[in-house]
């Protein structure tokens, strides 16, 4: 027996209307149906997997986080830029990392491939991360590398 992918990722909301209104506006999801739990949960279509919100008496955790790939990092940047916590950075495999908060204090990291593609005019000199090349963040079975 083993996992063999992931589903989806939940994350709590403190203004569910605030919360599902940045998915939609910075990263293009889209609102799918959801059961009713009873109490506030909204489901969003995250690539081919899901995010999901809900409205329950509890906080953000301080460090767990989860990790989305984006079609124009540039773009995304520029939208989010006041609320990048860390980065972005350059991974010894050449991806880029930066990391923001959702409105009701959940990290969110924001991934891209390749460093050489983005304006060093928009990101100036990246910071590199060390460490040997083969600690990629993108593994085969993602398409990406």
């Amino acid at each position: 027996m083993r996992a063999t992918g992931y589903n989806h990722v939940s994350v709590h909301a403190e203004d569910m209307e605030e919360s599902a209104r940045f998915y939609v506006e910075n990263f293009g999801l889209r609102e799918l149906p959801a059961p009713d739990f009873g109490y506030p949960v909204r489901w969003f279509q995250l690539g081919d997997r899901q995010l999901h919100l809900f409205q329950r008496p509890t906080g953000p955790a301080q460090y767990h986080h989860f990790a989305i790939d984006v079609d124009d990092y540039e773009a995304v940047y520029r939208k989010l830029r006041d609320r990048v916590t860390n980065g972005p950075r350059r991974l010894p495999d050449g991806s880029v990392q930066m990391y923001v908060h959702d409105p009701a204090g959940n990290l969110i990291e924001i991934d891209w491939p390749d460093a050489s593609t983005l304006d060093p005019e928009l990101f100036g000199e990246l910071e590199s991360i060390p460490g040997p090349p083969e600690a990629t963040l993108y593994t085969r079975s993602t398409g990406r590398r």
